[in-house]
C-alpha cells in the first residue's frame, strides 16, 4: 500500500463539475493499494498518516500532527501509484489491487482513520475526479507499508 501525502492549506474533489468534497488545513492523501496487501499494510498507514508530525508548532517547527491542529483528510483512491515504467512509455499497473478488493481496502483506510476520531473526506472510487488543492510548504511524504 502507497501513500503520496501533501500537506495543504485546503483542497477540493470534483466529479462531472459537481463539489464532492472539500476540506481546509490538513491533508491530501493519495491512496493506492497494490496487489496482497493486507491489514497489515492498512494498519501501517493509518499509523503514519495520523501520526506524522509536519506542522509547525510555536517555533516554527514541524513538531504537530492533524490532531494537534485539528486538521482534515482528504482521502484519494489513486491506482496510478503503482505504475510500472520500467519498460517503454506506456506504464503497465499490473502490481494495483483489483478495483473490487482496492475499495473495500481503501474503504477499511477510511474507517480505521475516522475511528481515531479525525475527519476524513473521500472522492469517488474509479471516478475521473479533479482535484483542486493549495500546497502548504510544500510538504510531501510518500509512505509505502512494505518499507515497515
Amino acid at each position: 500500500m502507497k501513500a503520496v501525502v501533501q500537506r495543504v492549506k485546503y483542497a477540493r474533489l470534483s466529479v462531472d463539475g459537481e463539489l464532492v468534497s472539500e476540506i481546509e488545513n490538513g491533508f491530501a492523501v493519495y491512496l493506492g493499494v497494490g496487489k496482497g496487501d493486507c491489514d497489515i499494510d492498512e494498519d501501517y498507514i493509518v499509523k503514519k498518516v495520523s501520526g506524522l508530525r509536519v506542522f509547525e508548532d510555536e517555533n516554527g517547527k514541524m513538531n504537530l500532527s492533524l490532531f494537534d491542529i485539528k486538521g482534515e483528510i482528504l482521502l484519494i483512491s489513486q491506482f496510478t501509484l503503482f505504475a510500472d515504467c520500467r519498460h517503454g512509455n506506456r506504464p503497465s499497473f499490473f502490481d494495483a489491487e483489483v478495483p473490487a478488493i482496492a475499495n473495500s481496502r481503501f474503504e477499511s483506510v477510511k474507517n480505521k482513520l475516522i475511528n481515531l476520531g479525525l475527519t476524513v473526506k473521500t472522492g469517488v472510487f474509479g471516478a475521473d475526479m479533479k482535484i483542486e488543492q493549495f500546497n502548504d510548504g510544500p510538504v510531501t511524504i510518500i509512505i509505502d507499508s512494505k518499507d515497515r
